[in-house]
């Protein structure tokens, strides 16, 4: 068995000796710094189990080598030693997340039981997620057998993504293999309930008919513009409903969750039929045919087709009835973004406000262009902690903090979210075809009809057609769609890859919150 390693970093080590040979005889490989800089390159080539660190050193203060440490190693647990007992300075200490906090002069059963409460608790807590998620699989397996409707699909859902996240601190990967492939096989019947349902969803309402992208402004915004309180809406791209529940404990500290909703994006899962469908109120085949002006039909054309947002929510507010004045932003770039964090004030004497912000989905295409994307989201829980450290630094969560003062509901949702595909499924057509990955439009389209969705009449389920030969095809579960020619080049290079276009609950069972600030 391994032993456990210790750095002690103190600049009088010499008077530490018995404490170290004490540890030394319970088993304990202890290594010592006098300084600093000394710790922090011993770091540097070491794996440690956990730091024990004088907070009064000549140097670099404990507290400078902490911060350090918690941006290099985050996970390393550190034990700040300290003659002092000024408030200010365990504030610091505990604000850097220490372990644990001991007065000078320590004896060693101090040290001991410090060391014990850390990396024991830390087995502990593993051993328990173990133990409780072994007895949570069976019960995700007998729900798989059981899904009913749609609000039985987003509780298994959820409960899949609660998983998820638990069994990425642990370091069993056995665990985390079977959590994909039980999300794989809810994926695979998930497809078949879509295929069974979706088009009777939008032709018939029922108490089973979910939230979808042309009904939620209706069903869930619209209400609170009756209310005195300014409503903000935040739409943030591409957001899936994982990356919220990552996003959401930094949320928390500002506002309270009044409501937290999941809801059906519509088909296909892209930005240029989902956010005008969600701003619209309309089904994109109605747009089409009464504001045929703001529908563009190159279907490649994701950014002219999502020009003209703003017009389509002052018509749905019209026909809603709302007559208040409202702002819309779509922020695609740092600076306009930026930008609009600090001119926020002059908007507060709106009654709806809406931002569009476009970084997730940007990191989603980035990720399949950009290598360095690559190597930085190359599995869905490093894409999940890449959009937590890009928001904790960006515009937008400086927009959330300064309407977390005012007294405003917020309001975050997105239009669909991504899926991170693996699987190719061949497909010929002519050069008119549609270019994305997950769903293909054309006249005379080649294809495995077991891995796709087939929409032969596209006014089944709403969407426009060129032609009456025009048909739709979604891909299932975790496939893309690539061409004969060149097949081994283009599966490499979009293998591995986060898109959205098609049929999984990553794209289509996506977040609506309704958020109050906890400061009034």
């Amino acid at each position: 068995m391994q032993k456990t390693t210790i750095l002690w970093v103190d600049d009088e080590i010499d008077l530490l000796k018995s404490h170290v040979l004490f540890l030394n005889e319970k088993g304990f490989e202890v290594i010592t710094a006098v300084s600093g800089n000394d710790a922090l390159e011993l770091i540097g080539k070491y794996n440690f189990d956990i730091v024990f660190l004088d907070e009064n050193m000549p140097g670099m203060s404990g507290l400078e080598v902490l911060n350090v440490i918690k941006n290099t190693h985050p996970n390393i647990p550190v034990v700040m030693i300290t003659k002092s007992e000024e408030e200010t300075i365990m504030e610091d200490a505990i604000g850097n997340k220490i372990a644990d906090y001991l007065i000078k002069p320590v004896n060693p059963n101090q040290i001991l039981l410090s060391i014990k409460k850390n990396l024991d608790n830390k087995k502990l807590i593993n051993e328990k997620t173990t133990i409780s998620f072994q007895q949570e699989l069976r019960n995700i397996t007998l729900a798989l057998s059981d899904v009913r409707d749609f609000d039985d699909w987003v509780e298994l859902y959820k409960k899949i993504v609660y998983w998820d996240l638990e069994l990425q601190k642990s370091k069993d990967t056995s665990l985390q293999d079977i959590i994909r492939l039980q999300k794989n096989e809810a994926n695979a019947q998930f497809s078949k309930f879509i295929q069974k349902d979706y088009a009777k969803w939008l032709v018939t309402q029922t108490k089973d008919t979910p939230l979808m992208s042309h009904t939620i402004f209706k069903n869930k915004v619209s209400p609170l513009l009756d209310k005195d309180r300014p409503v903000f809406l935040l739409l943030i791209d591409n957001l899936r409903y994982d990356q919220w529940k990552v996003l959401q404990p930094i949320i928390d500290e500002l506002y309270y969750t009044e409501n937290e909703q999941v809801y059906c994006s519509i088909l296909p899962t892209v930005t240029q039929y989902a956010r005008n469908s969600f701003f619209a109120g309309l089904m994109p085949s109605e747009i089409r045919k009464y504001y045929s002006q703001f529908w563009s039909d190159n279907d490649d054309d994701e950014m002219g087709k999502n020009d003209h947002e703003a017009d389509l929510l002052e018509i749905q507010l019209k026909r809603l009835s709302k007559n208040i004045k409202f702002s819309y932003y779509k922020v695609l770039n740092y600076s306009f973004g930026k930008k609009l964090s600090e001119s926020l004030s002059n908007l507060m004497s709106n009654k709806l406000n809406v931002i569009v912000y476009n970084f997730v989905d940007m990191l989603s295409h980035a990720r399949t262009e950009m290598d360095v994307i690559k190597e930085l989201a190359s599995d869905e829980s490093a894409y999940r902690s890449l959009t937590l450290s890009w928001f904790q630094h960006s515009p937008l969560f400086e927009i959330i903090k300064f309407l977390s003062e005012k007294n405003i509901t917020l309001l975050i949702t997105t239009d669909h979210g991504s899926v991170h595909v693996d699987t190719p499924s061949k497909v010929i057509g002519t050069k008119e075809i549609t270019t994305n990955l997950r769903y293909k439009v054309g006249k005379t389209l080649q294809y495995n009809p077991k891995d796709v969705y087939e929409v032969r009449n596209p006014s089944e389920i709403f969407l426009p057609k060129d032609s009456i030969a025009s048909t739709y095809i979604f891909a299932k579960e975790d496939r893309f769609f690539a061409y004969p020619n060149n097949y081994n080049h283009y599966v490499n290079y979009y293998r591995n890859t986060f898109q959205h276009g098609g049929i999984s609950m990553e794209e289509m069972l996506i977040p609506f919150v309704t958020l109050q600030p906890k400061m009034k």
